[in-house]
């Protein structure tokens, strides 16, 4: 690589959480206006909304909360997504509610990331929530966790405060099987250890939170994965003028993990049918090989049954085909789940007809505690056996995000009421 040349990192889909009122929505603002991300409108506008507020300084938060009633009451409801890029590489941040009935926005922001912020209050320590949100980050597999000790400003900036609060949590994180886990000391407020160093930390000598989030791996870069290609689409143009597209079949969507190359042997699930791979292309053009999270056309040798909802995998790398899952399943509707009813799962591009047949224990978030139930609420967590209409080609979630994931959807309403984790086939 020359002297002049910048390193490109890829995307890091990264979230911030924890409790009410520790500042999320502040670091955020904080990181986009110290890096110079802000258009000039979007400043304006939120000095004009700060000084209405009879407020000195810049309120950063209101760059995220982007409702009408999150404005009118000072809190965060929905997930605001914000993005922006530096010299090094793009990200996208979702910022999450701290109230404990927006718990469910959490689980669908968490989902997609690669690195959760979790903030701590300096005065008030580990709360119930911060304890909620790092188990919810670890059960929906964010690999890397930041531990930001917020409002050290409030504290005078104390290093025995920090130490405490870092000890605490690390008992916790330890008893829930955390594993990498960083600390960081900073003021969001005042912009301390967030892009700039300043002047109020010289005890702590790690990194900067802009330079872990520059450094932190993106997805798909922690380990090697398993080739999983759900279909969407089935493209056939039957085009008379053009004898080339006369015979076109091409199976369409974007690759949930892994590599496929030409010449390579695959299986198509559930059917269990086998080619080899002729072409990959994009917008006609072929490719050599095509990798994670691109949007790509398979051709094969020979003509296949093959639908949306099919899933095409590297013949050695074939995941169990199932009618029947273990997850764990976090429900979250408003009307609690009836185990006489039928919902429908959706998992990649495939769905299912599927009933909840048994929920092994409900977990209490607070305290850890398994405990019997025979339904759930929103917000509720729980190790459920569902069986299922159609088999599903599933990996469990912890060796693959994409194929061990589902939701589950109302099919009076078409609601989304539930998301899962798939643990095993059962």
């Amino acid at each position: 690589m020359g002297a002049n040349e910048i390193q490109d990192h890829g995307v890091l889909r990264f979230l911030t959480c924890g409790s009410v009122d520790d500042g999320k929505s502040t670091l955020i603002g904080r990181l986009l206006f110290d890096t110079k991300t802000i258009l000039v409108d979007t400043l304006n506008a939120i000095e004009r909304t700060s000084k209405k507020r009879g407020m000195e300084a810049v309120d950063l938060s209101l760059l995220t909360d982007g409702l009408q009633a999150e404005r009118e009451q000072g809190i965060t409801i929905d997930v605001a997504y914000r993005y922006y890029s530096t010299g090094t590489r793009k990200y996208i941040i979702a910022d999450a509610p701290g109230h404990e009935q927006y718990t469910r926005n959490m689980v669908t922001a968490a989902s997609t990331a690669n690195l959760a912020i979790i903030l701590i209050d300096a005065r008030k320590g580990m709360l119930t929530q911060t304890r909620r949100h790092s188990y919810l980050a670890n059960l929906v597999g964010i690999p890397h966790l930041l531990v930001a000790i917020n409002k050290m400003d409030l504290v005078d900036y104390d290093q025995a405060t920090f130490e405490k609060i870092k000890a605490d949590y690390l008992a916790f994180a330890q008893q829930i099987g955390l594993k990498d886990v960083r600390f960081i000391p900073m003021s969001a407020l005042n912009g301390d250890m967030i892009v700039d160093r300043g002047e109020k930390l010289d005890w702590y000598d790690g990194p900067t939170l802009l330079e872990i989030l520059e450094e932190a791996p993106c997805a798909h870069a922690d380990r090697d994965e398993r080739f999983r290609f759900p279909v969407q689409f089935v493209c056939r143009p039957h085009d008379s003028a053009n004898p080339e597209l006369h015979d076109y079949r091409g199976f369409m969507g974007r690759v949930s993990s892994g590599v496929i190359a030409k010449g390579d042997a695959i299986t198509v699930l559930p059917s269990g049918a086998t080619s080899k791979v002729a072409d990959i292309q994009i917008y006609g053009q072929s490719l050599p090989e095509a990798h994670a999270d691109q949007s790509v056309t398979i051709l094969l040798e020979n003509e296949i049954d093959i639908s949306r909802g099919d899933m095409i995998v590297k013949t050695d790398e074939a995941p169990a085909v199932t009618k029947q899952i273990d997850a764990m399943l976090c429900w979250l509707s408003e009307t609690p789940l009836d185990r006489a009813r039928k919902y429908v799962v959706r998992h990649t591009t495939r769905e299912s007809k599927a009933i909840l047949s048994g929920i092994e224990y409900r977990l209490d978030i607070n305290t850890l505690e398994k405990q019997g139930a025979d339904k759930l609420a929103v917000n509720d967590i729980a190790k459920v056996t569902i069986k299922l209409a159609q088999p599903l080609a599933i990996d469990p979630y912890t060796e693959n995000r994409a194929t061990g994931a589902f939701i589950v959807i109302d099919e009076a309403t078409n609601n989304t009421v539930g998301a899962g984790m798939i643990l095993q086939a059962s």
